[in-house]
């Protein structure tokens, strides 16, 4: 079982930053792939990105590219989202996840997940 806890979200204006964090605990292992998903009021949950535990590969949802960074801390068992130049749109719940194997963009793919943290951008 592995546990994950999110952190960081809040209130801040369009164009500002905030860095989410992932506490991971349980049995995690070089071969898990942590993503991190949001999900809008009325929407579906949608991929933002993914990285392996090790952190020697990372991917981005396009749009997201340039303005989102994922990283990891292995001594702390933490993953983290930096999010730079927000604005509106990325208001939603972020949610960091896991599961075992290879890479997938498809939330049903993973199997534990964070409680999420709230994330609003005001205009």
């Amino acid at each position: 079982q592995v546990q994950l806890v999110e952190s960081g979200g809040g209130l801040v204006q369009a164009g500002g930053s905030l860095r989410l964090s992932c506490a991971a605990a349980g049995r995690i292992s070089s071969s898990y792939i942590m993503g991190w998903f949001r999900q809008a009021p009325g929407k579906e949950r949608e991929f933002v990105a993914a990285m392996t535990w090790s952190g020697s590969s990372i991917y981005y949802v396009d749009s997201m590219k340039g303005r989102f960074r994922a990283s990891r801390d292995n001594a702390k068992n933490t993953v983290y989202l930096q999010m730079n130049m927000l604005n509106p749109w990325d208001t939603a719940v972020y949610y960091c996840s896991a599961r075992s194997g290879c890479f997938s963009y498809t939330a049903s793919f993973y199997a534990f997940w964070g409680q999420g943290t709230q994330v609003t951008v005001s205009s």
